[in-house]
């Protein structure tokens, strides 16, 4: 398989890793629903469902989402001659090793070690073999394929918030700091489209 095609497939599956999460933290739920037959479940003081996600699991998956990030900015930093891609890899790495650091200190303060679970293990294999690919493009070629792969991963990140990670925070500190995160990871997803778009849409048309 030549590095192009296997970049195109592994963004692919990028591409649906929100439609996966989504679906996930939803099955979860309906299944802790079905299971839970006592008549307090639709009254005041009910016992609230388990989450589909432990806090544990959110912090890995903080953790390994802007890990991926600032790894896959490093590598388009020594890899592009375009100013804007370079610039907004530079922001990436920025804005995400600022996130890191946050997350990191909350997860000290509240004696809480990061669990890996499917999520951040997937999240980790998937961006560690798309800057494998990356590493055989060159010139277009490459931008486009970072910046693809930067709206992916961003979208991803986004719905993942909204329907996983913040719906399932157990710790009120930890809600709110993934509550905040969601406008910087917006802000970000709409700057990748826009250089998308300027580069001339996705590499895989």
């Amino acid at each position: 398989m030549t590095h192009r095609a296997h970049f195109v497939r592994m963004i692919a599956i990028s591409s649906l890793l929100a439609a996966a999460l989504s679906a996930c933290s939803k099955n979860e739920s309906s299944e802790s629903t079905a299971t839970n037959t006592a008549p307090a479940d639709t009254g005041i003081g009910s016992m609230p469902a388990t989450p589909a996600v432990s806090d544990a699991n959110i912090a890995a998956i903080v953790v390994a989402a802007n890990q991926a990030d600032i790894d896959n900015g490093k590598q388009a930093q020594t890899m592009t001659k375009d100013l804007t891609v370079k610039a907004f890899a530079k922001e990436m790495i920025t804005d995400h090793t600022s996130s890191n650091e946050q997350a990191k200190a909350l997860a000290g303060k509240l004696n809480l070690t990061p669990e890996d679970d499917d999520t951040s293990r997937q999240m980790k294999a998937q961006q560690d073999s798309i800057r494998s690919s990356l590493k055989g493009m060159k010139g277009a070629a490459f931008n486009k394929a970072y910046i693809d792969n930067e709206v992916a991963v961003h979208q991803a990140v986004l719905d993942a918030l909204d329907n996983m990670l913040i719906p399932n925070a157990q710790n009120p500190e930890l809600k709110q700091l993934l509550t905040n995160t969601r406008p910087v990871i917006a802000q970000h997803l709409d700057h990748a489209k826009l250089i998308q778009t300027k580069l001339g849409g996705t590499a895989m048309q």
